[in-house]
């Protein structure tokens, strides 16, 4: 079974890679691969050989399962409950459990909890920009793009 990482690259394209047997960690420059291939074969000093995936986002995007619901604001009517699986400043990837007729191009309401300390409640308005099947990668409305609570989320 080949093993991939993701590592995500910083904005100097610089990149920490950790070994997932050893947890060994090396520091490396990827500018060279940006606009080539974004996946590496990499074989550590423990030779485990393993395969890196360069996430070359430009924000940092932290997986989650964070349970929620949505409502459709144009078109309006249709609402349910989703699962937020990854976020950023920018953005959300979110799953519908189910059929869905959401589109690219629709606006949403999200309101979800983060599971930090607080159960901080978010509400956000998005656009969604991509639909493969149940996965619905979606960007936060500009005027509400940031908050202080998420940018800490986030970083810890």
């Amino acid at each position: 079974m080949e093993i991939i990482v993701k590592a995500f690259v910083r904005a100097n394209d610089t990149v920490t890679i950790i070994c997932p047997a050893c947890k060994a960690a090396k520091n490396a420059a990827v500018g060279a691969f940006r606009n080539k291939s974004h996946y590496l074969k990499v074989r550590c000093p423990c030779e485990t050989v393993f395969t890196v995936h360069l996430d070359f986002r430009q924000h940092y995007r932290k997986e989650t399962e964070l349970p929620g619901t949505f409502k459709s604001i144009n078109p309006p009517g249709m609402g349910g409950e989703i699962v937020v699986k990854d976020v950023s400043v920018s953005g959300v990837g979110i799953t519908i459990p189910g059929m869905h007729t959401v589109e690219k191009g629709y606006t949403l309401l999200l309101n979800f909890a983060l599971d930090d300390k607080k159960q901080t409640r978010l509400s956000k308005e998005v656009v969604v920009q991509s639909v493969q099947g149940n996965m619905i990668g979606c960007r936060f409305i500009e005027r509400q793009a940031y908050e202080k609570e998420l940018g800490f989320y986030l970083k810890f």
